[in-house]
């Protein structure tokens, strides 16, 4: 592909982009495809001539694109939405087409000063005091991976990337059984092991952490000569949102030393609004934080942020600077690839960059608000419905509830029918979670360019193939 080629198939993907997005409403959220569907559709073996992009293209919209689920849809009210603003779109087009790789401040100097600005503006805007710095990950996992590295290495004295974890007294982790599974990994991958991640459990409305059963864990453990080394509490869990007392989990981290994080991935972006930070007051207590402005803020996947109130345990604990990584004659400097797991490193902080100025914080609080007065006002239409009831209720934007089965019917198995006849529909996407062991289905409203038309969408849909169901 020469200049001239290159120049015109980008504005033809381009274009492709804005009529695709203009279209989604008209297209079903979900594929209608089955497994195997597009594998049999594409070639087995690999092309040995060069193909006119003419023909790539066609493929790619005769083949592929029947098998996507729309994440940009304004109805994907499942999981929560990997949002693409469109503004970020456009500067990951820039990315793209610079192509650098990051990892360094020699390597690309805008980057990681742009990276610092930009973190120190989400800093401000989420109301953490001066103090904390940060680095943009690809994904919340990476950042609790780091946390977990970094209360692994703290607890065994900075012993563990040396030595290794065979003859170390047994490390322990807590968290709620409410927090997503991307703290398993970590576990897994830190060499800590499932045994040794304490599951404490969560009750009340919002599914917090009960601290006085987190402390008698942690000195039942000490009494064992096992090692406490951190705590992991959630603001917003991925089933039904559960939110632990974080001044209350902090001032256990406090007594005994451990180390603190806090895995805010998708209700962290709405405490840029003041009257949500109560969800998370005693923050500033945190020694990590992780959010994603990937998921409600807009930003193009992936753009994850991980605050810390003091980096250099974390540094300490995933640097390596041979001398090929080395930036002679210059002190003071920050390397990036010493604060993340990878040592390669995108350019993510320039669409968050082009986001913030594009829409003003001012803006995307309004959308969160509508967010969740919708998402409350659709809580409040089910549970009015006989046959529905609120299974929990609304956590900022998210919400669960449970259709009543037919006489004689299993409540969970109707249910899971139920949500994959609604799937199957096309006109929403939901997805399901178990809550006190039974099935539930969840509901959340985090589209970027979701209207309060989608939502009395989902009610409509909701309603009428439930009925038709049962």
């Amino acid at each position: 592909m020469n200049n001239d080629d290159f120049r015109q198939w980008s504005a033809r993907a381009a274009e492709w982009g804005a009529d695709y997005r203009n279209s989604l409403r008209d297209r079903p959220v979900r594929p209608l495809v089955k497994p195997g569907d597009i594998f049999k559709s594409i070639e087995a073996a690999p092309p040995e001539t060069a193909e006119p992009m003419d023909a790539i293209f066609a493929d790619f919209e005769d083949k592929i694109l029947p098998g996507m689920t729309h994440w940009q849809h304004p109805r994907f009210f499942a999981y929560f939405p990997a949002n693409a603003a469109p503004v970020s779109v456009v500067a990951e087009y820039l990315v793209s087409a610079m192509a650098a790789q990051c990892m360094l401040w020699q390597t690309s100097p805008a980057a990681t000063e742009l990276e610092t600005r930009v973190v120190d503006w989400m800093r401000q805007a989420l109301g953490l005091p001066e103090g904390f710095s940060g680095v943009i990950q690809d994904s919340a996992s990476s950042a609790t991976l780091a946390a977990v590295l970094t209360m692994r290495e703290r607890a065994l004295d900075w012993q563990g990337n040396k030595k290794g974890l065979s003859g170390q007294a047994r490390v322990r982790i807590y968290s709620s059984d409410q927090v997503h599974t991307s703290i398993d990994r970590a576990i897994w991958v830190a060499g800590i092991g499932e045994d040794n991640l304490v599951r404490i459990p969560a009750a009340g409305r919002f599914r917090a952490m009960d601290t006085v059963a987190l402390e008698a864990a942690i000195v039942a453990d000490k009494q064992a000569g096992l090692l406490p080394a951190g705590i992991i509490a959630c603001v917003g869990g991925t089933s039904t949102g559960g939110t632990d007392d974080i001044a209350d989990v902090a001032a256990v981290a406090k007594r005994h030393g451990l180390y603190l994080h806090v895995d805010a991935a998708w209700a962290g972006s709405a405490m840029i609004c003041e009257e949500y930070r109560h969800f998370w007051a005693g923050i500033e207590r945190a020694d990590s934080i992780v959010f994603n402005p990937h998921k409600w803020l807009g930003a193009q996947f992936d753009c994850s942020i991980q605050f810390l109130r003091d980096p250099e345990s974390h540094v300490r604990t995933l640097a390596i600077k041979p001398d090929y990584l080395k930036t002679h004659g210059h002190d003071g400097i920050v390397n990036y690839s010493e604060w993340s797991v990878p040592l390669g490193r995108r350019f993510r902080a320039l669409k968050l960059w082009f986001l913030l100025r594009a829409h003003g914080l001012d803006n995307l609080r309004t959308m969160i608000r509508n967010h969740i007065a919708w998402s409350e006002g659709l809580a409040t239409r089910l549970a009015r419905e006989p046959d529905f009831e609120l299974v929990t209720e609304p956590m900022l934007s998210l919400f669960s509830f449970r259709h009543q089965a037919p006489s004689g019917s299993d409540p969970d198995e109707h249910n899971l029918r139920l949500v994959n006849a609604i799937n199957d529909d096309g006109r929403i996407y939901l997805t399901q979670t178990r809550v006190d062991g039974r099935v539930a289905i969840r509901f959340q409203v985090g589209q970027f360019e979701a209207t309060a038309g989608d939502v009395d969408t989902a009610f409509d849909t909701i309603a009428e193939v439930a009925r038709a169901l049962a």
